[in-house]
């Protein structure tokens, strides 16, 4: 007869004998699952369901919903801009534990999409911020949020792109939101405004919109937006400099390549009438390659250097015209959002 081999002798000395007791939870989770446990038993408690109203004639009508993340221990959380665009100020926010609280709207920066929510009930327990710029391409991140309105639901992913941009708007104007992370993490209608985190649980990104089966993207948590959430959490406002022109990255004719030592600039495309550009006198086909001391090599460049700081002051712009190097002075103004 030939010779039997049993299926456990085939499982390994790892698994349990008959009439043993079962293994436990801890060995049967593997790596993956433990992390995202652990990301989620951190983070949901700052997680927040919020429903959003505005008053009419009669009471209250009930005009969106979203996600939020508790910040700071008294009571700020942040959450989308586009998210709190439906109410008169006042969000209502619910957490795991079944607490809900009333929130007052401090302000929103459309052309990030960030708002800041604050509470006034005490013991809300605050999220980690983390930092994008250590993401990798690959690395594990967790969504929690609360899609189509089921509260507090997790879902995990890995980065799968980096740099991405997302076009916004405001009342006034346009602009690109930089540095955007893509995820495969599944993201759904109520996900806005809601954490994605790395796997320690700080949060790395505030999930902001689905961009395809499978794609979602978050605004990233960096030294960029750091500062606009300060803002708002200050002032209730973030204030920009202004500018008038629309325009786009383009390479550099070889031979000014060679002379700056970089490939591209920003080429202005359209010029607003009565705006700082057009009284500095910069024209469409121009090329802008510096403003002040700093290179200018792509539209980033430019909206990077159009901070508050400069609303008002005097600054140097250097410009290629028709092969030529020209220098104008600019006086940027404050954009209206």
């Amino acid at each position: 007869m030939a010779d039997l081999t049993f299926i456990d002798a085939l499982l390994g000395p790892e698994q349990p004998a008959s009439g043993s007791s079962e293994i436990s939870d801890a060995e049967a989770l593997d790596a993956y699952s433990r992390a995202v446990i652990a990301v989620a038993e951190r983070l949901s408690p700052s997680v927040a369901n919020l429903r959003v109203s505005r008053r009419v004639r009669g009471g209250r009508v009930a005009t969106g919903g979203g996600s939020g993340v508790v910040i700071t221990p008294d009571g700020f959380m942040l959450t989308s801009a586009h998210v709190v665009t439906a109410t008169d100020g006042k969000v209502e926010a619910s957490f795991v534990d079944g607490r809900e609280v009333t929130a007052e709207v401090v302000g929103a920066d459309p052309l990030s999409d960030l708002a800041v929510l604050r509470s006034e009930t005490g013991g809300l327990i605050p999220a980690v911020l983390g930092d994008a710029e250590r993401l990798r391409v690959g690395q594990l991140v967790v969504a929690i949020g609360n899609p189509n309105g089921f509260a507090g639901s997790v879902t995990a992913g890995v980065i799968s792109a980096l740099g991405r941009s997302l076009p916004v708007r405001s009342r006034a104007a346009g602009r690109i939101v930089e540095n955007v992370i893509q995820t495969d993490a599944a993201l759904n209608p109520g996900n806005s405004g809601g954490a994605l985190a790395d796997g320690r649980g700080s949060v790395v990104g505030i999930n902001t919109a689905v961009a395809g089966v499978g794609l979602g993207l978050a605004v990233p948590i960096n030294d960029v937006t750091r500062r606009i959430v300060g803002a708002l959490m200050r002032e209730g406002r973030f204030t920009r400099a202004y500018l008038g022109i629309a325009g786009g990255s383009r390479p550099l004719p070889p031979r000014l390549a060679r002379e700056l030592g970089r490939e591209s600039c920003v080429e202005v495309v359209e010029v607003v009438e009565e705006s700082p550009a057009a009284e500095a006198g910069l024209r469409p086909e121009d090329l802008i390659v510096a403003v002040g001391s700093t290179p200018v090599e792509g539209v980033d460049d430019l909206q990077r250097l159009m901070a508050g700081e400069l609303i008002g002051e005097r600054v140097s712009a250097t410009v290629v015209r028709e092969g030529q190097s020209i220098t104008l002075e600019l006086v940027p103004v404050e954009l209206d959002v």
